[in-house]
């Protein structure tokens, strides 16, 4: 009875008219982020944080994640017609959609598409409510000890799962959480790394660091000269499949939603892992192999199934025990903190109202999104027609007048693009960004976390490894770093990454 009492507050919530124009709005956007090529969620989230500030929590979080998952459904749209994944979670969709699309069957590739990813997204919208509650109740066990030992496992699976080497993973996730400790140190007041800048006395602000680094290096990334996409020029028609495709289809959907139900929740997973899983799987046990790369229905269906799925239970360790399982995660936490609301089990009782008003707003969006997706197709394909020379100085500008807003200061935007300078290196030199900003994201925690435990056993550093719950969650972080080191797994992570 307490899901159900839980839901009717949910409904309560996501069915107010505002944060149903905050859905509508994310939706909208995330579908339009995931169409134009280069801006994918993560930058876009990034430079919306700004606008934030003048929301309510329920309607600023409600919005942003509704461009998380919607973003899911846009890519795949391009991905089909235009051989272009919008969003990194659809690059897999590009190889068999756009081969049914050239068959004629783009209609038949954007329903299923769809399909696959509204059940998805239904099925991981009662994953986050059944799930919820358990995982909170056994995140109140947690004290500072254990709470330190998952956020470390945490970063370090995010670093085992980025792309490029681990040694450059965990490298970036110590660069973020020495960036973390610039500013005021709490406890004896001295100023850390803050070379008298009074800007820097309270740390480096969060949105001007992610705008810089996810924003606005994408977009200056997006400006080198590109080859030229072709669009699959004939009218789509037939959006229905038929009985022989939905035989093949609904074994393909099922499959993907559990895989991206399951990795979505894991740290460091999330859509763009689910997806790749869920192709790998499909083309392995499928009746038809030799179909794959060719226009094979189920190299569509699962993938998008699990970039949804995957997309929306990374919400379950954010709100249930505070840890972010993937970037996008960690700015969703951004968007809390400028809130005052500190993720973690006390969400659900302090902020009941927020907690599942925005799990049901998930199920709301996902309907918005089939009715926004499918009729709107030909409109979305002719937005790839802007060109960015009009697109991207836009785009710049606004993001500008957000950053300035914040704290009506033009440091804030000399901060972002410092860091812009700094993403754009990254992305030069192979680096992930990922990492980093996971790394920034949870530093003040760990380093609060381990302070307390520390204070706490009278400087006894063995407390880590006497509880039970924290050892294990030490020994799994040991055991990934020792496994990726081996040369067999090592190979074989950067022939899946590569893929």
């Amino acid at each position: 009875m307490d899901l159900f009492t839980n839901l009717a507050i949910g409904f309560g919530t996501a069915l107010k008219l505002t944060n149903l124009a905050y859905a509508f709005v994310g939706c909208l956007l995330g579908t339009l982020i995931g169409v134009l090529p280069g801006l994918g969620p993560l930058a876009t989230i990034a430079m919306l944080l700004p606008i934030t500030y003048a929301l309510t929590p329920d309607a600023a979080l409600i919005m942003l994640a509704g461009i998380y998952y919607g973003a899911q459904y846009g890519g795949s749209t391009t991905a089909i017609v235009v051989n272009l994944p919008g969003e990194s979670s659809s690059v897999v969709t590009t190889i068999d959609g756009y081969q049914m699309a050239k068959r004629g069957r783009a209609g038949v590739a954007l329903s299923t598409a769809a399909i696959g990813s509204f059940f998805a997204g239904c099925v991981a919208t009662l994953a986050i409510a059944a799930l919820a509650q358990p995982l909170a109740a056994g995140a109140l066990l947690f004290g500072p000890k254990e709470y330190f030992s998952l956020m470390i496992l945490g970063l370090v699976i995010a670093s085992v799962l980025s792309t490029g080497p681990f040694i450059e993973g965990i490298g970036m996730v110590v660069l973020g959480m020495l960036m973390s400790l610039v500013g005021t140190d709490i406890n004896t007041g001295t100023q850390r790394f803050a070379f008298d800048i009074p800007q820097l006395f309270d740390g480096l602000d969060f949105v001007p660091l992610a705008m810089g680094i996810f924003g606005f290096a994408e977009i200056v990334k997006n400006l080198e000269p590109q080859d030229e996409k072709t669009l699959v020029t004939q009218k789509i028609t037939n959006l229905f499949p038929t009985r022989e495709d939905f035989r093949r289809m609904i074994p393909a959907v099922l499959r993907g939603t559990f895989i991206g139900t399951l990795l979505g929740i894991l740290p460091g997973g999330g859509a763009v892992l689910s997806s790749f899983v869920a192709y790998t799987v499909e083309k392995k046990i499928s009746k038809y192999p030799e179909e794959f790369g060719k226009g094979a229905i189920e190299g569509v269906a699962g993938p998008e199934s699990a970039n949804n799925a995957g997309a929306q239970t990374s919400f379950i360790p954010l709100l249930t025990l505070g840890l972010p399982s993937n970037v996008v995660m960690a700015l969703m936490v951004g968007a809390m903190t400028i809130h005052n609301i500190q993720p973690g089990p006390q969400v659900m009782t302090k902020n009941p109202d927020l907690f599942w008003g925005l799990i049901v707003s998930m199920w709301i969006g996902n309907m918005m999104l089939v009715i926004l997706n499918l009729p709107l197709v030909g409109l979305w394909v002719k937005l790839l027609t802007i060109p960015y020379r009009y697109l991207f100085p836009a785009i710049m500008v606004f993001c500008c007048i957000g950053v300035f807003s914040i704290k009506n200061d033009t440091f804030e935007v000399y901060e972002a693009a410092l860091f812009c300078i700094f993403g754009y290196l990254l992305i030069k030199f192979q680096l992930p960004a990922a990492p980093l900003l996971l790394g920034l994201v949870l530093g003040p925690a760990i380093e609060e976390n381990f302070r307390r435990a520390m204070l706490l056993s009278r400087g006894d550093a063995t407390v880590f490894f006497t509880s039970p719950l924290s050892a294990s969650l030490l020994a799994t972080a040991v055991i990934a770093v020792i496994l990726i080191t081996l040369p067999n797994i090592r190979s074989q992570r950067e022939v899946a990454l590569k893929e």
